[in-house]
């Protein structure tokens, strides 16, 4: 069952979604056949933002190990003034940003996302969407030895976490509900796991 309150705050997050949820029902009381599609997909979208919230939490979720090695060794105590508090949060307690809050969310400049963490090229421009859930969306990776993939059986779900290859930082998670692109993936990423390097 999804937190009570981590599904409020993704509510409230979702503002323009909301407004249109309640102008199709009252469409609805009308029988207007556009308005049951319309509630049909936003109800998918909202689906998609709860799924992602879900599982990682606001806060992290420190009970969730990775048993990787990385190249990139630091203490915790490092990562911290390193990266500060959010982005450690969500880096290396694998928590989840709030929707519709990062910078890169509408984000469009050409060039290249980076881990926060260490600098790792991920992502490029080129296969960022606008998947409408809150979160920076990704086709595909950059290069498939960039991220790493990782089954998360957290909170009675079965999802692909995606992690740095390099220093192992939680990035998000991949979902395979395509959105009409070319792999048929969402690499569904938290903002504060990226950094951007504009193209010259």
């Amino acid at each position: 069952m999804v937190n009570q309150k981590v599904t409020k705050e993704i509510h409230a997050g979702c503002e323009l979604t909301t407004f249109v949820k309640h102008f199709c029902l009252i469409d609805m009381m009308q029988f207007k056949p556009w308005a049951i599609t319309a509630i049909i997909a936003i109800v998918g979208v909202q689906w998609a933002c709860v799924s992602h919230e879900a599982g990682a939490g606001y806060s992290g979720d420190t009970t969730r190990k990775d048993t990787m090695t990385y190249k990139i060794q630091k203490t915790e105590e490092e990562w911290k003034q390193l990266l500060g508090d959010e982005s450690y949060r969500v880096l290396r307690l694998k928590g989840t940003e709030r929707p519709f809050t990062s910078e890169f969310e509408t984000h469009w400049e050409a060039g290249t996302y980076v881990c926060k963490g260490c600098g790792q090229e991920l992502f490029t421009s080129d296969t960022k969407f606008d998947a409408g859930c809150g979160w920076p969306s990704f086709y595909q990776a950059m290069d498939k030895t960039k991220v790493k993939e990782i089954l998360d059986n957290s909170h009675g779900m079965q999802r692909v976490e995606v992690v740095c290859s390099a220093c192992g930082g939680h990035l998000g998670h991949v979902f395979n509900d395509g959105y009409g692109q070319p792999t048929g993936l969402r690499y569904c990423i938290n903002g504060v796991s990226l950094g951007f390097r504009k193209k010259p």
